[in-house]
């Protein structure tokens, strides 16, 4: 069902805000110390479930054709969210070492910081990253430099848009490979996939990898930047707790990533070639707190069939246009941390998709293995 929306209001936007109440929520927890250090972690991955119980699913659709100016409200938050985590990650590293916390509480407390640079941070340099506002994209940058993860933009842009579902893309999950394998092998394969990515292009232009526009020395100057102010405000401490929340929102990112298309792979059409991205590709979930949190993310097969569509003109697809999940991604991500309860409510689940869009493939080890023909 489409809405057609004359204007995008304050009031239709603040939802998505929930996050800023976020930033607060962790400096209470750092007042409070002890167990307060669990506030952030609580409301991202299980108030937030817990209000997709009572607020139910939301499928209704904006027009996508509404134009930017009027998603002022909406695009505000994302754009003010880089200099709030800003202080507030390194206000944190600041008060750690001036406060009387102790050790276990210093590491709840970042773990929390992590799990929100991770959850929101990560999160909004992906809404940022994929337009086409320079001073968006710088944004996207800085986030990403926050949690050491820089390499994500180009890595993201280049490689997962173009060649998901194919052995090509790192982050395709394949089906019955466990988180924590899936993890350890995404850390290498994402960071050399995205720097082997940016050196091909360099190379079509007769450029060699170390040409100044090689975003790899933006990335590792503002990472760099961010590592000596952790260092300067709270010491060898701070550097480490910096490092402990950057580890957290990785895990966090790629925990997202598993669950997002996990098992779903396109199909080879033989010497290399793939079918093209279609929305059956992804998987979708409709919980409306989720996607309040999490920008409509959840929404996304609508997002690789339009990379730079803005977070409120996402569109909802129904069960029989692209997979959905049983609950938000606060649950489903918990569930992969527990492998073989992901596998009891997940593997049914991509055996019945294969089953529905594909059952000409008879064999699918290739795919289970990601042994197919790269992609040319």
């Amino acid at each position: 069902m489409t809405r057609n929306l004359e204007k995008f209001s304050f009031r239709s936007a603040v939802p998505f805000w929930c996050s800023v109440g976020l930033i607060p929520l962790i400096w209470i927890a750092a007042g409070f110390g002890g167990w307060g250090f669990l506030l952030g972690f609580f409301a991202v991955w299980y108030l937030v479930s817990a209000l997709d119980v009572l607020t139910g699913l939301n499928l209704d659709n904006a027009d996508p054709d509404t134009e930017d100016a009027d998603l002022f409200w909406y695009r505000l938050v994302t754009v003010i969210w880089a200099p709030l985590q800003f202080v507030t990650l390194f206000g944190l590293l600041w008060y750690s070492a001036v406060s009387d916390l102790t050790g276990w509480e210093k590491i709840g407390l970042f773990f929390s910081m992590g799990i929100i640079s991770g959850a929101i941070g990560i999160n909004y340099s992906h809404e940022l990253m994929h337009q086409s506002d320079r001073r968006e994209r710088m944004l996207a940058d800085v986030l990403l430099a926050m949690v050491l993860y820089s390499h994500f933009r180009s890595e993201h842009l280049l490689v997962h848009h173009r060649y998901v579902g194919t052995p090509r893309d790192a982050v395709t999950a394949r089906y019955g490979e466990g988180f924590y394998r899936f993890f350890i092998r995404v850390l290498g394969e994402c960071w050399t996939s995205a720097f082997t990515a940016e050196r091909t292009k360099l190379a079509k232009k007769d450029l060699p990898w170390y040409d100044t526009s090689n975003p790899f020395f933006l990335y590792w100057g503002l990472q760099g930047a961010m590592l000596i102010l952790a260092f300067i405000l709270a010491g060898r401490v701070g550097l480490g707790l910096f490092i402990w929340q950057a580890l957290i929102a990785m895990g966090h990112l790629e925990l997202v990533n598993y669950v997002e298309h996990y098992g779903l792979t396109r199909k080879h059409l033989g010497d290399g070639k793939y079918e093209h991205v279609k929305p059956h590709h992804s998987w979708n979930a409709a919980h409306r707190a989720t996607n309040w949190l999490l920008i409509n993310l959840q929404r996304h097969s609508d997002h690789h069939y339009k990379p730079n569509r803005r977070y409120p003109l996402l569109q909802t697809y129904s069960v029989g246009d692209a997979p959905q999940l049983p609950y938000g991604y606060g649950i489903m991500t918990f569930a992969a941390m527990v492998p073989r309860l992901w596998r009891a409510r997940m593997n049914p689940r991509v055996r019945k998709w294969r089953e529905m869009y594909y059952p000409e493939i008879l064999d699918w080890s290739d795919y289970n293995r990601g042994t197919n023909p790269l992609p040319r």
